[in-house]
């Protein structure tokens, strides 16, 4: 059979079991498998256990359930109302600086975290209900939120980021390097559009709130600071080459552990086996789903799918952004249905050779293929986010949070039209610290 039209029939079967609910990585063991099986013989099977493991003997793969131990410790705690609320006095006076210090406090949580149900969930739970009280639209307060979820698989540290580092063997740590700068540039586009929304629907509520003192002020911040420092110690560490990611990971989940037992009193045995528990738990599950698809990659492979693909789209007279626009589509679709790490995995080993042989970067795609993971998360008909804040917020109907959310998507696509306009702004500062890419 020819490779691309089994590449075709591979991408079909693909779709329908993984649509009937059968878990990522279970179903890409089974289709993997049953390919193999069918046109490689019995004996091809023998293969799948060694494939399966060898994926696994990767040091890099140390990192992800450290960040993850990292994230469910500040998770579990007060960390988030304790930003939101440090943010709120400081910002308070400012006009619109409710909606400003939600977005901001999502963004550092969810640096913090990782997670991106979780920063909806802590900042969501105090930010909407002040929010709306204050007079801010519905929309504005419940699709900020959702939207402001969404970063913490772009800003650093990020657990999408290692796992497409590992995915297409390109460096971690220039890799959240690529994404600190469309991190910002998305903060700064969700505020915008907030207070414009804000200010166009009249609502003058949000120019009047409580003054603060400056002891007021300064309090709340040992609550808080010692997060971002560790935040900011990891960085430098992986950065200023004194250690390695999985190294600086390991360190910033145990002194964040600390920090959340010696401020937050997280002393608990039961609370500290949850922690452990949960984080052991999402590191199985993306494990899992690592090692299914490096099955899954040998046999499209195994197959020629991958290569015949690669040269088909070679010998196409295609002009380069006609062809990411079409690879941005098959993103935004993919990511509608799929959880992020799933697409990158399935999807980064195939597209990478194709982008970088019409001449894009590397570096510069991973960011590209993480906002568009982002919209995924803000959209139907999965919209993970948008059930979470249903669920803090249930007199919200979804579909205001829904409507709320999709000038968000809108910022998102706008923030990809500038990366494309403007390459630099990702892969500047990976060149400025690290030096070109070899």
């Amino acid at each position: 059979m020819d490779p691309l039209i089994l590449g075709l029939l591979v991408a079909v079967i693909t779709i329908l079991v993984l649509f009937s609910g059968i878990s990522v990585a279970n179903g890409l063991l089974v289709v993997a498998a049953g390919f193999i099986l069918a046109f490689d013989g019995l004996r091809s099977l023998e293969l799948l256990p060694e494939i399966f493991f060898g994926k696994l003997d990767n040091f890099a793969l140390l990192s992800i359930p450290m960040f993850i131990i990292m994230g469910a410790s500040i998770s579990s705690t007060r960390a988030g109302a304790d930003l939101y609320e440090a943010l709120d006095r400081w910002l308070t006076r400012v006009p619109g600086g409710l909606v400003i210090s939600n977005l901001g406090a999502c963004a550092l949580f969810a640096a913090m975290s990782g997670s991106s149900p979780a920063t909806c969930a802590a900042i969501g739970k105090m930010g909407i209900p002040e929010m709306r009280k204050r007079g801010y639209p519905d929309g504005v307060a419940s699709g900020s939120i959702a939207a402001g979820g969404t970063l913490g698989i772009l800003i650093p540290p990020s657990v999408t980021m290692i796992v497409y580092g590992i995915a297409t063997e390109t460096s971690i740590g220039r890799l959240f390097l690529a994404g600190v700068v469309p991190g910002v540039l998305l903060v700064v586009l969700f505020m915008a559009w907030s207070l414009f929304d804000t200010w166009r629907n009249g609502s003058a509520a949000v120019l009047t709130a409580r003054r603060f003192s400056l002891r007021e002020k300064l309090e709340i911040l040992p609550r808080v600071i010692p997060f971002l420092l560790i935040i900011l110690g990891v960085l430098v560490a992986m950065y200023g080459g004194y250690a390695t990611p999985s190294e600086t990971a390991a360190v910033g989940a145990l002194l964040c552990l600390g920090v959340a037992i010696v401020i937050y009193r997280l002393w608990n045995l039961r609370a500290l086996w949850i922690v452990l528990r949960d984080s052991t738990k999402e590191s199985v599950m993306i494990l899992f789903i690592i090692a299914a698809a490096g099955v899954f990659s040998y046999m499209l492979s195994s197959l020629f799918i991958t290569q015949s693909i690669a040269g088909w789209i070679g010998t196409l007279d295609v002009n380069p952004w006609v062809l990411m626009i079409c690879i941005n589509v098959f993103l935004l679709v993919a990511g509608f249905f799929l959880p992020p790490v799933a697409v990158i995995l399935m999807s980064a080993p195939i597209l990478l050779p194709i982008v970088t042989t019409a001449g894009f970067d590397p570096y510069w795609f991973a960011v590209i293929l993480t906002i568009n993971m982002e919209i995924g998360l803000i959209s139907p008909p999965v919209g993970l986010n948008l059930y979470v804040i249903n669920g803090i917020a249930p007199d919200i109907p979804l579909k205001t949070i829904l409507m709320g959310s999709l000038p968000f998507v809108a910022c998102m696509i706008l923030a990809i039209v500038v990366l494309c306009l403007f390459p630099g702004l990702a892969t500047g500062l990976p060149e400025l610290i690290l030096g070109p890419a070899v």
